[in-house]
C-alpha cells in the first residue's frame, strides 16, 4: 500500500500535491460557505448581480416601435428570424399595421435547398480529397442545418423573394428541425458517398454534376414533405389600423418582395469587429465555403473597430431603421431577464478567479464567437454616448422582458462581432476599404461561425 501512495507519476500530479489543495480548500471558511451555495443553487443563481438588474433599465433615448416579438422556437433560424423582423417593419409602415409576420418557413425552406446544392457542389469540387482531409471533414460535419449569416439572408430575398407568414405557415418541423434534419443531413453524407465513389471509379466531375439534379429532386420532396410546398402566387389580404381591409391579387413571392419590401438589400452591407492579429481592420474578408446560393450573393465582410460599429449602428437607429447583428448570446447573459451585461454575473468572485481573456484571445483560442443573430430597435444616449441598447430578440415572450432583451455598451465591445447597415452610413474611408477584393479565410476560421442559437 505504502509502494503505491509514493508512486512517482512523472508529470502527472502526485497524490501528496492533491491532498494539499484538498486541506487548503476545506481550511477556508468563505470558500466553504460560496461552495454550500453554488452546490445547492447552481453557479447562475449564487452569482447573479441583483443591481444588474436594477442598473439595466428597459428605457432609451432613442426607440423604433415594431410588432410583437417573434418565435423561433426549437431552431436555429435566429439568422432569419433577425433578418425578416428588420423587414417586416418596412411593410407595417407602408401598410398602416399594427403587427405583422412574414414567413419565417419559407426562407428556411429554400435555404435548405440551397444548402443542399452548395454542399452537393462543394464535394464535387474537393473530388480529389482523400478522406480524413481537413477540408473533407469540415465539408461533411454539417452537411445540413440551421444556422446562417446575414448575406445568406439577402441571397434567398433576392432569388426568392418573401410571403407573409399565412402563405406558408409553421409546420412541426419548421419549428423543431432535429429530426428533420438528421435524416436531410443522413442523406447528402450518402450522396457524398456516390459521388466520390463515381469520381473514383474514373466518372468526370461534370458526369457527377448531372447526378445531382436527381439527388436534389430527393431533397426537394423531403422538404416539402416536412415544411409544406412553398407559394408560387397568392392574394396579400388585411385589414389595416384603421379597421380598412385591403386585397391585391397575383402576387408572387418576388413581387411581393419588390413593392413592400422594395429598398434594395445590395445596399446593406456586414461589418464585423475581429480584433485578431491575422484580420487586419479596413480589409474586407470572405469564408470558403460558406455560403448558401450558389451564383448568388457571397459572404462579405468588413473589419472595424468597435466604436466605429457602435457610431454606425446609431446613425440607422436614429434615421428610425433597425440594425440587424450578430453576436455571442450566452456569455453573460441573465436570459429570465434578458440582460446582456458584464456585472449580470459575479463568476470572478464566486469561483475566487479572474477570466482575463481579451476578445481577440477568445477569438483565437475557440472561446467566443457568433452564435446568434437579433436585431438593435433602440439605444440609449448619455451625452452622445451609448450606455445601453434595446435589442429585439425571437425567443418568444417569456425570455426577457415579454421578449425584449437589453445589452450593455461594454458587452457590445467584449461580445458583439457583427452588425448591418445602410452603406450610405460610411464614410469615405469605410467605404474605399469596402470595395477592396476579400481575404479569403480557412472555413473553420471563427469568422466562419454561423447563427444559430435558440
Amino acid at each position: 500500500m505504502s509502494s503505491l501512495a509514493n508512486k512517482n507519476y512523472g508529470s502527472g500530479v502526485s497524490l501528496e500535491t492533491i491532498r494539499g489543495f484538498a486541506e487548503s480548500f476545506a481550511a477556508d471558511p468563505v470558500k466553504q460557505l460560496v461552495m454550500n451555495a453554488v452546490v445547492k443553487n447552481g453557479l447562475p443563481n449564487t452569482a447573479e448581480n441583483y443591481m444588474s438588474g436594477v442598473n439595466m433599465q428597459h428605457t432609451f433615448s432613442i426607440q423604433i416601435e415594431t410588432g410583437k416579438v417573434t418565435n423561433q422556437k426549437s431552431s436555429g433560424r435566429c439568422w432569419l428570424f433577425a433578418g425578416l423582423n428588420t423587414l417586416r417593419l418596412e411593410i407595417m409602415r407602408k401598410c398602416n399595421l399594427k403587427h405583422f409576420e412574414l414567413s419565417q418557413n419559407f426562407p428556411m425552406f429554400w435555404d435548405k435547398f440551397e444548402k443542399a446544392n452548395y454542399f452537393l457542389d462543394s464535394i464535387i469540387e474537393t473530388a480529389d480529397e482523400p478522406v480524413g482531409s481537413r477540408v473533407l471533414d469540415h465539408l461533411l460535419a454539417a452537411p445540413m442545418q440551421d444556422g446562417g449569416q446575414w448575406d445568406m439572408f439577402a441571397a434567398l430575398v433576392e432569388k426568392y423573394g418573401a410571403a407573409p407568414q399565412s402563405q406558408m405557415p409553421e409546420t412541426f418541423h419548421s419549428s423543431s428541425t432535429g429530426v428533420m434534419n438528421k435524416y436531410l443531413t443522413l442523406k447528402l453524407r450518402e450522396f457524398a458517398v456516390v459521388l466520390r465513389n463515381a469520381y473514383a471509379g474514373g466518372q468526370t466531375r461534370e458526369q457527377l454534376a448531372e447526378q445531382k439534379t436527381d439527388m436534389l429532386r430527393t431533397i426537394y420532396q423531403m422538404l416539402c414533405i416536412c415544411l409544406g410546398n412553398p407559394p408560387t402566387a397568392f392574394d396579400f389580404e388585411y385589414r389595416d389600423k384603421d379597421k380598412k381591409f385591403h386585397r391585391e391579387s397575383g402576387l408572387t413571392p418576388l413581387t411581393f418582395a419588390e413593392k413592400y419590401i422594395g429598398s434594395s438589400l445590395d445596399d446593406y452591407v456586414s461589418l464585423i469587429n475581429a480584433p485578431t492579429a491575422d484580420k487586419e481592420y479596413y480589409k474586407t474578408f470572405t469564408v470558403q465555403y460558406l455560403g448558401n446560393v450558389k451564383g448568388g450573393r457571397e459572404v462579405k465582410y468588413l473589419n472595424l473597430p468597435s466604436d466605429e460599429l457602435k457610431a454606425l449602428a446609431i446613425a440607422q437607429l436614429s434615421d428610425d431603421q433597425p440594425v440587424w447583428f450578430g453576436c455571442d448570446v450566452g456569455q453573460w447573459l441573465s436570459r429570465e431577464n434578458g440582460a446582456m451585461d458584464l456585472d449580470s454575473f459575479n463568476y470572478e468572485g464566486v469561483l475566487f478567479t479572474k477570466f482575463p481573456l481579451t476578445k481577440a484571445e477568445r477569438l483565437d483560442y475557440r472561446e467566443s464567437m457568433l452564435t446568434h443573430a437579433m436585431v438593435f430597435l433602440g439605444v440609449n444616449l448619455v451625452d452622445g454616448k451609448p450606455n445601453r441598447w434595446k435589442v429585439e430578440n425571437s425567443w418568444g415572450d417569456k425570455a426577457g422582458k415579454e421578449g425584449w432583451f437589453i445589452m450593455s455598451d461594454a458587452w457590445f465591445d467584449e461580445f458583439n462581432y457583427q452588425i448591418v447597415v445602410h452603406k450610405k452610413y460610411l464614410n469615405e474611408k469605410q467605404l474605399a476599404a469596402l470595395g477592396l477584393a476579400p481575404i479569403v479565410l480557412k472555413p473553420w476560421d471563427p469568422m466562419g461561425s454561423l447563427a444559430l442559437m435558440h
